[in-house]
């Protein structure tokens, strides 16, 4: 019997049909190395990694493979996506506070749900293609808790960071000149009295909020909302912004700094808003993989002394 723990859903079946085919073929399992058995489906490589349990058993645990062998086939499309929405999100955020500037409107609530429409609607319509990224932050989580090739997420931060750099271009060109100068192009920057130190504290607990409830929303099978994971994810950017708005322009998105950074030049504390998304990411990413996405081993059912592990209803076996 063998007890499948930690199995990613996703790939659950297919990892089954290759195991099956493999003892078909009277292959030894026991003479398998730790990432000996792969099966291929869509791109996504799975790797089924031999180990021991509670007692003398083996037991086997699936996940998606950290390095492929090659690019998944529709990268061009998800790396199409990413741009997109990443377009979206500088050209309607850095607009919206452009915007305000030249008719002299000092309320923060239409900045806040621009950038937060922006996510919402460009998640909900892309999320399926990419994944709905849209943030080298969000890509970096997904990088560290292995659920993004590596090849695949460089190809994301491409199109994130180009997509940013053009929106702020045109913004640039098509907005009157005086109203994009006097903020900057919409550029993050620290409100006074907000030292760089603690603006990168405010970015990294702002983006983990950001990251925690794309995991909890979009990445989590149990999430209730997952259908609709794009409303929380962008209410959450409005969320951040209403706070941390004038503190540090909660930008939580490195790529939403570049582009005004790279076209307009100002890049005073630049760093701030790279390492401070950069490290709430990856801690939000890690904390919710490995306290909900990764649980511990079900408590054996039989008896310690029969030597037999049964498996509890609903835990994935093959016999």
């Amino acid at each position: 019997m063998l007890l499948f723990l930690d199995a990613v859903e996703r790939d659950e079946e297919l990892a089954v049909r290759a195991l099956e085919a493999l003892v078909a073929c009277g292959a030894a399992l026991d003479q398998l190395a730790g990432e000996a058995l792969a099966a291929v489906r869509a791109d996504d490589l799975v790797v089924v990694e031999r180990g021991r349990g509670l007692g003398h058993e083996r037991l086997l645990t699936v996940r998606p493979a950290f390095y492929a062998q090659h690019m998944p086939e529709d990268s061009l499309k998800r790396a199409v996506a990413e741009f997109v929405g990443a377009f979206t999100l500088t050209f309607i955020g850095a607009g919206a506070i452009v915007t305000a500037a030249g008719i002299h409107d000092t309320a923060l609530i239409g900045v806040a749900l621009a950038h937060g429409l922006a996510i919402a609607i460009m998640v909900s319509a892309f999320g399926h293609i990419s994944g709905g990224h849209f943030n080298p932050a969000i890509t970096l989580g997904f990088l560290v808790t292995r659920r993004i090739e590596p090849l695949l997420a460089v190809v994301y931060w491409a199109a994130q960071f180009g997509g940013a750099a053009l929106a702020a271009l045109l913004v640039k060109v098509l907005l009157p000149r005086g109203a994009t100068d006097a903020v900057h192009l919409g550029v993050p920057a620290l409100g006074g009295g907000v030292s760089a130190g603690a603006g990168f504290v405010l970015e990294a607990i702002f983006t983990l909020f950001l990251v925690l409830v794309v995991f909890a929303t979009a990445v989590d099978p149990r999430g209730t909302f997952k259908s609709i994971a794009g409303l929380a994810i962008g209410l959450t950017i409005t969320m951040d912004i209403l706070f941390g708005g004038p503190l540090t322009g909660a930008a939580m998105n490195p790529s939403r700094a570049f582009g005004p950074q790279l076209v307009g030049g100002h890049w005073a504390d630049g760093w701030v808003w790279y390492a401070g998304p950069a490290l709430g990411g990856v801690v939000a990413a890690l904390a919710y993989e490995y306290l909900y996405l990764r649980p511990l081993a079900p408590v054996p059912v039989g008896p310690p002394e029969t030597g037999v592990r049964e498996p509890r209803p609903g835990d994935t076996a093959a016999s």
